[in-house]
């Protein structure tokens, strides 16, 4: 299924996108979706059902504005130069363990709102990534085929990152991780079994057209069953937790001076393979 949230920030209705690729009402038959309906196998079969019924009402999508395709969520898990190609762009050597560090939730945005130029930024950059929504409680998970059936599903992330914020203020990433607008997220939730194999997914993001990231989650150094297990050693993964699991070579940090940060006015797309598209406008904040 297609899962998705549409409606004006903090007022989103639960939908769905039926196979016909016609936005469909799910509001009579569950209140949202968040952790409590992924967790939920009962709720899911009613969601289930009612798509397959032909019955639910249709919305129009016209000038419907699409939220995150998750509430509440509790945390944003986000793995570090996941992929081969990045890394080597980067000039830092394949990690021998995932490296992990935080966004907070409340970076979240739908995947088209607009994305904020943080005040006195000058290195803001772009990443696209598959982000893991979590559907079963996750803790101590032994095997790689555990940890996949604790997913409910993926989606497209964009890890908007501003790379002086990061890397040159000293300490921890998060400087540079957790500013405003910096977590689109969308425009669906694909559930698991929608997507054969998490590690043959396509990835691709524009900056004012021109095509600047073009990857395949199969250069992860960290395959996503990997990375859940690996992150559930760690902590407690509960469901509608998100991981963003890393983006391919083509970082605006990774190419020759100057280098070709975002603005005010720019516009990013980004889609991965199966689970849509997002555009975003950027502004200063």
């Amino acid at each position: 299924m297609k899962l998705l949230r549409v409606g004006t920030a903090g007022a989103e209705r639960p939908a769905l996108l039926d196979a016909d690729g016609v936005l469909r009402d799910l509001a009579g038959v569950v209140p949202d979706i968040d952790g409590a309906l992924l967790a939920d196998d009962a709720a899911l079969a009613r969601v289930r059902a009612a798509a397959e019924s032909g019955e639910l009402p249709e919305l129009d999508a016209a000038g419907l504005r699409i939220g995150p395709p998750v509430a509440r969520i509790g945390k944003v898990v986000c793995i570090g130069l996941n992929y081969h190609d990045h890394a080597a762009e980067t000039g830092a050597e394949p990690p021998s363990e995932p490296v992990v560090f935080f966004k907070a939730a409340d970076t979240v945005i739908g995947p088209d709102d607009t994305v904020l130029v943080p005040r006195k930024s000058v290195k803001t950059d772009w990443e696209v990534e598959l982000a893991v929504v979590i559907g079963r409680t996750a803790r101590y998970l032994e095997s790689h085929e555990e940890a996949l059936a604790h997913v409910a599903g993926y989606a497209v992330a964009h890890d908007v990152s501003e790379r002086e914020f990061q890397i040159e203020r000293g300490g921890t990433w998060d400087k540079g991780k957790n500013c405003e607008t910096f977590n689109p997220l969308g425009p669906w939730l694909v559930t698991r079994d929608e997507v054969a194999d998490p590690q043959a997914l396509g990835l691709k993001l524009w900056v004012n057209g021109e095509l600047k990231q073009d990857g395949s989650t199969a250069d992860q150094i960290f395959p996503v069953a990997e990375v859940v297990r690996y992150v559930s050693q760690f902590m407690t993964l509960y469901p509608g937790d998100v991981i963003n699991t890393g983006t391919p070579a083509g970082v605006a940090m990774g190419q020759p001076e100057p280098k070709p940060y975002l603005r005010a006015g720019d516009v990013v797309e980004l889609e991965i393979e199966g689970l849509g598209r997002q555009r975003q406008a950027l502004k200063d904040a």
